[in-house]
């Protein structure tokens, strides 16, 4: 696994000193990893930018020093949503107040729920608690299942979510008890006129950067690609095989073509990465037992000669690829958008 610079128990730590100096003090839980549908708009980043050098054994990665957010006046919303996504089932109905699992709450009754694909125990899902007895808040044989939120609580042998209640138990459309970790590329390039020049915004008068996203097939909404981790994987392994399945199909090219793919994909993916978030996710399909984290890195190819040349095609679960102007604009998939806020700050880039 990535050892990176920000280490779990300094985001509490962090959070603490900062509450008894009365400011906003929650690590940013912005994130958008792939819920189905997006339930309500969020607040955007405040961040600082104080650039760290780290390394990973695939790719090299620099941070910014911790994004700290305000706290939304709603947190944890899309994890309420009232109708779980993929189904007809409704949540318990959790207001805001009622969050935290500290607070006592008799009337407090979820409905309990798992979809039939992760019941049919496919390779990337748990079996249910009670035929096994996994570890949690650590590395359980090849599954991690420590959170970026630091310890989280269990009861009766279920973890519990550590942003609060979501008004359904099981795992839901997830496979994981405890924390699903995934990743998410975020690759960019400079965009540029015949002559190769670099265009500039007419307004901002910056560079203008752009993007690869795909279309979802699920919800039909533009994204950035990204998937979950496998057991065992290196987050830096994760975010470039999900680029290449998804933006360069490269799981259906003939052998020398996949070659030519992985040859520029290496080249782009040993490039200083910029770690743009890791932590938890405020996703439609999270339970109060199962929930999505996320690491997102942006890869730059700044002279364009690595993936830029590539033809993009659509795989796995993407519709349709393409690249696209980085603005404020942008409507897209959950809360991408804010992703590229920070990556459009740190390459002094049009927003």
């Amino acid at each position: 696994m990535v050892h990176f610079l920000l280490r779990r128990d300094w985001i509490g730590r962090i959070r603490l000193a900062l509450t008894l100096l009365g400011l906003p003090c929650t690590v940013c839980i912005r994130s958008g990893v792939r819920p189905a549908f997006s339930c309500s708009p969020s607040h955007p980043f405040r961040t600082s930018l104080a650039i760290r050098p780290i390394s990973a054994s695939c790719c090299n990665l620099y941070m910014t020093s911790v994004p700290i957010a305000t706290m939304p006046s709603l947190p944890h919303v899309k994890s309420r949503c009232p109708e779980y996504p993929g189904s007809k089932i409704k949540r318990f109905p959790v207001p805001e107040d009622q969050l935290d699992w500290s607070l006592n709450w008799p009337q407090y009754n979820p409905v309990s729920y798992t979809a039939p694909a992760v019941l049919g125990k496919p390779a990337w899902a748990d079996p249910e608690i009670g035929s096994f007895s996994p570890q949690f808040n650590t590395v359980d044989g090849a599954v991690d299942r420590a959170s970026f939120e630091g310890s989280y609580k269990t009861e009766k042998g279920e973890p519990l979510n550590p942003r609060g209640r979501t008004g359904l138990t099981g795992r839901g459309l997830l496979g994981r008890w405890g924390p699903n970790h995934a990743a998410d590329p975020i690759v960019t390039r400079w965009k540029v006129d015949a002559k190769g020049a670099k265009v500039h915004h007419p307004v901002s008068k910056r560079p203008i950067l752009q993007f690869v996203s795909i279309k979802r097939k699920d919800c039909g909404e533009w994204a950035i690609p990204g998937g979950m981790v496998d057991p065992g994987e290196q987050v830096s392994v994760t975010l470039q095989r999900e680029f290449s399945e998804e933006a360069l199909n490269s799981l259906t090219v003939p052998p020398a073509e996949r070659a030519k793919i992985h040859e520029r994909i290496t080249m782009l993916f040993k490039s200083p990465g910029f770690q743009v978030y890791q932590g938890y996710v405020d996703d439609p399909r999270n339970t109060d037992n199962a929930w999505m984290e996320t690491v997102a890195v942006n890869f730059h190819d700044e002279s364009g000669n690595s993936v830029s040349e590539l033809p993009l095609q659509a795989g796995d679960d993407a519709g349709q690829v393409q690249w696209v102007d980085v603005d404020c604009s942008c409507a897209l998939y959950a809360s991408h958008s804010h992703f590229l806020e920070l990556v459009a700050k740190e390459r002094k880039a049009h927003w």
